[in-house]
């Protein structure tokens, strides 16, 4: 067993067994750089000590940063020594940047200026559902694939309709929405291993952030990230709408009422059909995409088509698989109504069972997360459709007097005296609405960056655990 040693924030300390440094599977980027994989303890063990070495050079000035002699894997290197530097100096300018944007949109007749960075899939359901809100105005949308533009643009004109008083502008680089006065908030919607960097940027330069999940995209990058937001004056809300959702805080309510007795395990699980990602040669990046700055960063490659557009997620040094896709929604729900928060040990099986293809990350996965009196289990399957309790994706809370299942289109109680059921409630609406008006009230939103962090933990732990081969242990 791995033993990592966790204090009162998430970062962590690693003592080595056998020679395997966990800490090298958390930092997930720097195993495919290497070459070497997992299983190869001097990989691990090389990588944790190279990653300790980077640096970075950061500037908040657009033009003066591009002046600049800095490598793009100077810029945004993801070891923990470099994310502490830029999270002294957001911490530091903190005080200092706030009041410039604080006031902006306090007014009631005035709109919150907000940017979109990432504006393929969420991020430009992001933008339309933000443009519906009256006192929000979407003025600059950014993506380093150019063809993104047109659906991004068009769904803010058919969100606003008739009251959409100027087109919303469109940069490749999002440092330009950063140095823009003109916004005060922008939403992060990019692939997992730009989350941290970008947020850390946008927090320095004055910005509130809405952050798509999992907020991190490893254990040490959380623990930068919360150092960095504490005592600074910014809003942070990570997407996990199920925080915002009148139907999800009832089941949690229910949950710790005492009517199902004692609740000592929930699962949570994700089970359904997806479509192979094949295999594809290395090729030409596409002309209109800015394939550098999406790599940021992650290790140097040649273009992947399999490692672009969503299927990114399937691969260790952008995403963290399914278990940081759904995973991270459903746990959190599993976690809040548990009231948990580290957990003792964690164990993971699974593998790529049905698919041959590209995808490193596995199409079956079981975890489990031991709590001590409580535990939770995770599943997911991606060639399956037979799922547990008849829904596709939920959290099952079992208690001695019950059991409650929650999903996204409501709950319901079994093995219990009382039928109780509640019917769906808006999710990502709420969400930005919540998000909004914390920008203009300054009070917490409801999915803070410690509820984030400690979600997206849960999920680096279980791939750990599974690319390790082996139980881990995390004390507390």
């Amino acid at each position: 067993m791995d033993r990592l040693a966790v204090g009162v924030s998430p970062a962590l300390s690693v003592s080595e067994r056998g020679g395997v440094s966990p800490m090298a599977v958390l930092r997930q980027g720097e195993l495919a750089n290497d070459g070497l994989t997992p299983e190869e303890p001097g990989g691990l063990r090389h990588a944790a000590q190279k990653s300790q070495k980077a640096k970075a050079a950061i500037a908040m000035n657009t033009d003066e940063f591009k002046r600049r002699e800095v490598s793009r894997r100077q810029f945004l290197g993801r070891s923990a020594q470099q994310a502490a530097g830029v999270a002294v100096g957001v911490v530091g300018l903190a005080a200092g940047v706030a009041s410039g944007s604080v006031g902006r949109g306090s007014s009631p007749n005035e709109r919150v200026g907000v940017g979109i960075i990432g504006v393929r899939n969420q991020g430009r359901l992001l933008a339309g559902e933000l443009a519906k809100l009256a006192d929000v105005e979407v003025r600059s949308l950014c993506d380093v694939d150019e063809s993104q533009f047109g659906p991004a643009v068009q769904a803010v004109v058919e969100a606003r309709q008739s009251s959409l008083s100027k087109l919303p502008n469109t940069e490749r680089d999002f440092r330009r929405l950063l140095d823009d006065p003109a916004l005060d908030a922008v939403v992060i919607a990019t692939p997992d291993h730009w989350h941290v960097p970008m947020t850390l940027l946008a927090l320095q330069a004055g910005k509130d952030v809405y952050l798509e999940s999992p907020a991190t995209h490893s254990i040490e990058e959380g623990a930068v990230l919360i150092e960095a937001a504490r005592g600074g004056s910014r809003v942070v809300q990570v997407g996990l709408q199920q925080r915002s959702g009148s139907h999800f805080q009832s089941a949690i309510q229910f949950v710790r009422s005492g009517k199902l007795g004692t609740v000592r395990m929930a699962k949570a699980w994700i089970v359904h059909r997806r479509k192979s990602i094949g295999r594809r040669p290395e090729s030409e990046a596409p002309a209109q995409v800015d394939y550098p700055s999406w790599l940021g960063p992650a290790p140097a490659r040649d273009f992947q088509p399999n490692h672009f557009h969503f299927n990114w997620r399937w691969f260790w040094d952008y995403g963290g698989g399914e278990l940081a896709h759904w995973g991270v929604h459903m746990l959190d729900v599993a976690r809040w109504g548990l009231s948990v928060e580290t957990p003792l040990r964690v164990s993971a099986v699974g593998g790529k069972y049905s698919f041959d293809d590209d995808a490193e990350t596995p199409d079956a996965l079981s975890v489990q997360y031991d709590f001590g009196a409580k535990s939770i289990l995770w599943e997911h399957r991606l060639w399956s459709s037979h799922s547990p309790e008849g829904r596709s994706s939920g959290v099952a809370f079992h208690g001695d007097n019950g059991t409650l299942v929650v999903d996204r289109g409501g709950w319901k109680v079994y093995d219990h005296k009382e039928t109780v059921t509640a019917d769906a409630s808006d999710l990502q609406a709420a969400h930005l609405q919540n998000f909004i008006d914390s920008v203009r009230s300054r009070e917490a939103p409801a999915t803070g960056i410690e509820v984030g962090v400690a979600a997206s933990n849960l999920c680096h732990w279980g791939n750990a655990a599974y690319r390790l081969g082996r139980e881990l242990v995390v004390s507390g």
